[in-house]
């Protein structure tokens, strides 16, 4: 018998099909497993489980376990330059600096809120009107996607308010004019 390509192009497809088909089928016998209640793994810095309650708080107080505006006085802008290593692949801080995947963060504490010329911001952002305080800093910082639901911002967040202390005191120094600690 002689199989011209066709068939035999569509006969690899078919066993191949069988093969994927079979395989599911005795993988879902052989493997069965009710879904985890809490994460095997932390991600980013999280807990594990946060329950309702705890996100409420977490909420009220600006989350992380403490309060970074507290901090502020005390706080070094060195380390917060630092910390901010994690966020200058996204973000340039020049006076006059270019956007880069997020704003520019110079001159950010007292800014409007979404307001840097040029820059598209998410409608999460827009939304949200006002200033940047130093407690929306705080906020932001702690878990972004939290304080602004729908903000293209990825970041996890920081979890420890000294570290988010020390960022904002950075970005405060970010200024010709740094606005007024709280």
């Amino acid at each position: 018998m002689h199989f011209s390509i066709i068939e035999k192009g569509a006969f690899a497809v078919l066993v191949t099909a069988w093969v994927v088909w079979g395989s599911n089928i005795i993988g879902n016998t052989l493997v069965h497993a009710e879904p985890l209640k809490t994460p095997a793994y932390k991600v980013g810095g999280e807990a594990a489980a946060e329950t309702p309650a705890k996100a409420v708080e977490t909420a009220a107080t600006g989350g992380g376990g403490g309060d970074a505006l507290a901090m502020l006085s005390a706080a070094d802008a060195g380390a917060g330059a630092k910390t901010f290593k994690k966020c200058k692949a996204c973000h340039s801080t020049a006076k006059g600096g270019k956007n880069k995947v997020g704003p520019n963060l110079w001159d950010v504490v007292g800014r409007a809120k979404a307001g840097v010329p040029g820059f598209k911001f998410s409608g999460a952002l827009k939304g949200l009107g006002g200033e940047w305080t130093y407690k929306d800093l705080d906020a932001f910082l702690t878990k972004p996607k939290k304080f602004a639901k729908g903000t293209k911002m990825s970041f996890a967040g920081l979890k420890k308010p000294k570290d988010r202390a020390n960022l904002i005191i950075y970005l405060r120094s970010l200024s010709d004019q740094p606005k007024p600690l709280p």
